[in-house]
């Protein structure tokens, strides 16, 4: 049974920083390209940023330079460090894996405030 599984999330003060963890199983981690998506309510799911199988990386225009994916196949884990928190950046993050099967984690509330 695939399973992805997002931790790290919590209550930040603007400037501050946080790293989200996302651990799979169930799957060829090293195979996937893993991207992070956020999403508040009433708006549509955000994508944030992307990794992947030969770590080239890439990110929306929001976070660019303050957001850093990364990911560790032997962890089976995708991380993304998270710096210069910004109100705006309060969201539920959720990882996603893509292959030939897509998959999603169940998300991680982020708040940030002060």
């Amino acid at each position: 049974q695939v399973q992805l599984v997002e931790s790290g999330g919590g209550l930040v003060q603007p400037g501050g920083s946080l790293r989200l963890s996302c651990v799979a199983s169930g799957i060829s981690f090293s195979s996937y390209t893993m991207k992070w998506y956020r999403q508040t309510p009433g708006k549509q799911r955000e994508w944030v940023a992307g990794i992947n199988s030969g770590h080239d990386t890439n990110y929306a225009d929001s976070v660019k330079g303050r957001f850093t994916i990364s990911r560790d196949n032997a962890k089976n884990t995708a991380y993304l460090q998270m710096n210069s928190l910004k109100p705006e950046d309060t969201a539920v993050y959720y990882c996603k894996a893509l292959y030939w099967s897509i998959y999603w984690g169940q998300g991680t509330q982020v708040n940030v405030s002060s």
